[in-house]
């Protein structure tokens, strides 16, 4: 993709401009898409003991020196909550309807489907609505009696706090595997830059789920990743 990958122990401000550090010396970096979150991100501006971030650079995000394709403080709307919410967006701001039909969520606020959810559990996935990685969810159909009761008292004791959506089957690819060709479960995350024009690069994230039968494709909870192109026909 022509993307760097770099550790905030690779860039360095100097008078307010983000370098890159390389082999033939200092490179200037103009756009930053980041995974590291707010607090970690500028040890002189946020969390002092961070030592993920780089140094100054929130100085040089608001001088306009470097552009942060996810700016710092977007992270409130990754609220999985807003999933439910998505087509009335759409349809507010567009006044169109979807093209892709979003997958259904359950707000677990709402009376009626928080009850229909609880007497379902076996078959839902529920999320809690800040947690990432993987984190924080049950897979209905390869849960426990007990822990679906455990998470019938986390959702009673904070609705706000989760969302529930159906089981979604998810596509396979074959996966080198002990010696062997096995199938595993994978998603695919495109990568669209909307501007003048709307670009699909020629890269994305597919996310394997390395664990047999497994739908959990994050890396925090053993997944894996495959090279992915995206091709003109």
């Amino acid at each position: 993709m022509g993307i760097q990958l770099v550790e905030g122990r690779d860039l360095v401000v100097n008078d307010n401009i983000l370098y890159m550090r390389t082999t033939t010396g200092l490179e200037r970096v103009d756009v930053i898409y980041r995974r590291v979150d707010d607090d970690f991100i500028d040890p002189l501006a946020f969390r002092s003991d961070s030592i993920l971030g780089v140094p100054g650079v929130f100085n040089a995000y608001r001088s306009g020196n470097v552009t942060l394709a996810n700016a710092i403080g977007t992270g409130v709307a990754d609220d999985k909550a807003l999933y439910a919410y998505v087509p009335r967006i759409i349809r507010y701001y567009l006044n169109e309807d979807p093209i892709l039909n979003n997958v259904e969520t359950f707000l677990m606020t709402e009376e009626k489907e928080r009850q229909h959810v609880i007497d379902n559990l076996d078959k839902y996935v529920v999320k809690a609505v800040g947690e990432s990685g993987g984190y924080g969810m049950l897979i209905g159909p390869h849960s426990t009696a007990q822990e679906r009761a455990e998470f019938k008292e986390r959702i009673l004791a904070d609705p706000r706090n989760y969302i529930a959506q159906p089981t979604i089957q998810l596509s396979t690819a074959p996966c080198f595997i002990d010696g062997a060709i096995e199938p595993r479960h994978i998603d695919l995350r495109p990568y669209i830059l909307f501007g003048d024009k709307v670009t699909i690069v020629p890269g994305g994230l597919t996310r394997v789920a390395l664990k047999k039968g497994s739908l959990v494709v994050n890396s925090s909870q053993g997944g894996g990743s495959k090279d992915t192109w995206v091709v003109n026909e």
